[in-house]
């Protein structure tokens, strides 16, 4: 079978890549950047990812240039872009500006890579450092107003470039272009979905080799997916699922899951109230980091336990989880990937019963849109797959925790923040907390930036996209959609996950969703955050985030901008609620923002 290589850099979107080629119907295979290339002759073509690494660092991670060589079509994504061009005897320098998000580019070249494209393109950038000098051979491609090497080119090769992202949803004809790459490597379009599926259930009975599963269920798409392709696979008889209710749920939502699964035939589910030893264990904790973990490692003992309770003989049944790709690559979990946020289903004691064989991850190598994909194919109800998706920590990493400490502001960060959305016509503070972003495939840790001013959706995006972009202490904008007097600032105060505070954040968060059923727009937006900021206002009332986004694999979100009537709906409801004060709204796509704030 013609199978396209793609050199893992340690790439947030490595393994997209090669899903995406996949549904072009080609096999495609994750190899180790460091494989010789004699190892690489047998495929035909070649991806090198991108990767949280700049080519000007010394100790970076490298291919044999004799890649090069081969004869075999190469195509350099933005790291791998950059590294292609560096090993060739280009040149790589630190870009003026960084982009990160939707870009324009002009093509200026025909090439077959963008056939069948019109010159003036929309991509998705992330990148700091630029291709400033092309190696001998190579012609540019097509520029965007920040990066004249956007793509590049020899032809006589077959050699390619990419600053930006073909393989995200974000780059709207991104799998033109991959599609033409594969036209340029002469591949036979072999691969399906069907012999992915059929792969999928034989690898299910080979890991379980005879025993049972008892899988965590959260109520979320991917572990409820999970759930009916176990029960299809092994059969219910031989697959538990447990609920465990936190304490970090949503309104109602245990409930809720085990009413809604059983009235569609899953009555081999069952719940497990552990709400007072997670927020006993996490009475103290502020950081979130640390929170993932002892979330994760309670995960496993409240399993256990149920295990024992139950009388089942351990050695015979297996842990089985929903995990999804993202989980993995944002965890650290390939060579040279940076580490964006630790997932509960990562935590080193999973990682150990992962060593051992003793965890079953049917979606493991899955994407959302793929999971989504799957229930269908089995046969779930609408509404079930459709859901937002929801965290396995729950509200844990959506109410955020101080221990009361001042997070200084710079003054350079604030200043700059302040002049660049002065000149789009915006008002500026930056805010003394932090939260989590991904800026070239690398973790950032920095503070959100509030900005006031006119409610126009696309000068928002333009002043969320300039800030972040030039600002290297703000990953994150937000925008002010009900403030009272920002002029007077904001003071962290000590919050940690009381039930007070879990409480009232679950009344904001089901406000929203009421807000969204009612205006029809819950099936427009992907998912939707709500978050508690340990910051209060000059009423000494904490503040709140909307995060609606747009995306399908998670990997990249837009924001995605509401209805005048959902968003009053939401502000009336927030002033009814006791400790709700300022109302932002996050206008940050991801990359540079994640789609949760910690």
């Amino acid at each position: 079978m013609d199978t396209i290589a793609v050199l893992d850099f340690g790439g947030q979107y490595t393994h997209l890549i090669a899903n995406r080629i996949r549904r072009l119907g080609v096999f495609s295979e994750i190899v180790p950047c460091h494989a010789p290339a004699s190892d690489l002759r047998p495929f035909k073509g070649i991806i090198l990812s991108g990767g949280p690494y700049s080519v000007l660092d010394p100790g970076s991670p490298t291919v044999e240039a004799e890649v090069f060589t081969l004869g075999i079509p190469v195509l350099g994504l933005c790291y791998g872009h950059q590294l292609m061009a560096s090993l060739l005897g280009g040149g790589v320098c630190k870009g003026k500006v960084r982009e990160y998000g939707t870009a324009r580019i002009a093509i200026t070249e025909e090439s077959a890579l963008f056939a069948g494209l019109d010159t003036d393109q929309v991509v998705w950038m992330s990148h700091g450092d630029t291709v400033d000098r092309l190696p001998e051979g190579f012609a540019v491609l097509a520029s965007s107003e920040d990066c004249s090497t956007a793509a590049v080119g020899d032809a006589s090769r077959r050699l390619y470039g990419l600053q930006f992202h073909p393989e995200v949803t974000h780059t709207p004809n991104g799998m033109t272009i991959l599609d033409n790459f594969i036209g340029i490597c002469g591949c036979r379009r072999e691969w399906s979905a069907e012999f992915f599926l059929k792969e999928m259930t034989a690898g299910i009975e080979k890991q379980c080799n005879g025993r049972n599963v008892f899988l965590l269920v959260s109520g979320g798409v991917d572990s409820t997916v999970a759930f009916a392709l176990l029960n299809e696979t092994l059969g219910p008889e031989r697959v538990l699922g447990l609920h465990i209710d936190t304490g970090l749920m949503r309104l109602d939502e245990s409930d809720d899951i085990l009413a809604y699964l059983r009235e569609h035939g899953f009555n081999n589910l069952h719940i497990v109230d552990a709400s007072r030893r997670f927020l006993a264990t996490l009475g103290n904790i502020a950081d979130p980091e640390e929170k993932r973990a002892i979330i994760g490692k309670l995960f496993i003992e409240v399993q256990q336990a149920a295990l024992a309770e139950r009388g089942l003989n351990a050695e015979k049944w297996m842990l089985g989880q929903g995990t999804i790709y993202p989980d993995t690559i944002e965890s650290a979990g390939t060579e040279h990937a940076d580490r964006i946020k630790t997932h509960h289903n990562r935590v080193d004691i999973i990682l150990e019963l992962l060593r051992k064989g003793l965890v079953l991850e049917p979606l493991s190598q899955l994407y959302k849109d793929e999971v989504r994909a799957l229930g269908e194919e089995l046969g779930l109800p609408h509404k079930l797959v459709w859901r937002h998706p929801f965290p396995g920590p729950g509200l844990g990493v959506r109410a955020l925790c101080s221990d009361g400490a001042h997070q200084p502001v710079d003054s350079s960060v604030e200043d700059q923040t302040v002049r660049l959305a002065g000149a789009l016509g915006y008002a500026a503070r930056v805010l003394p907390v932090h939260s989590v972003g991904v800026q070239g495939d690398g973790r950032t840790y920095a503070h959100p930036a509030l900005v006031t001013g006119p409610r126009d959706w696309e000068a928002l995006e333009r002043v969320s996209t300039r800030i972040t972009n030039a600002v290297r202490g703000v990953n994150r904008v937000v925008y002010g959609l009900r403030v009272k007097k920002p002029e007077d600032g904001y003071r962290v105060e000590k919050a940690f996950l009381t039930r007070d505070r879990l409480d009232k954040l679950r009344k904001i968060d089901h406000a929203v969703t009421e807000a969204l059923y009612a205006s029809e727009e819950y099936d427009a937006v992907w998912q939707m955050p709500v978050v508690l900021l340990p910051l209060v206002n000059c009423d000494n009332e904490e503040c709140v985030v909307l995060r609606p986004i747009m995306s399908q694999e998670a990997m990249t979100a837009r924001f995605a901008p509401l209805s005048e009537p959902a968003l009053n709906a939401i502000i009336e409801s927030a002033r009814a609620i006791d400790g709700v004060g300022d109302v932002f709204f996050d206008v940050t796509h991801k990359p540079p923002g994640t789609i949760e704030w910690e």
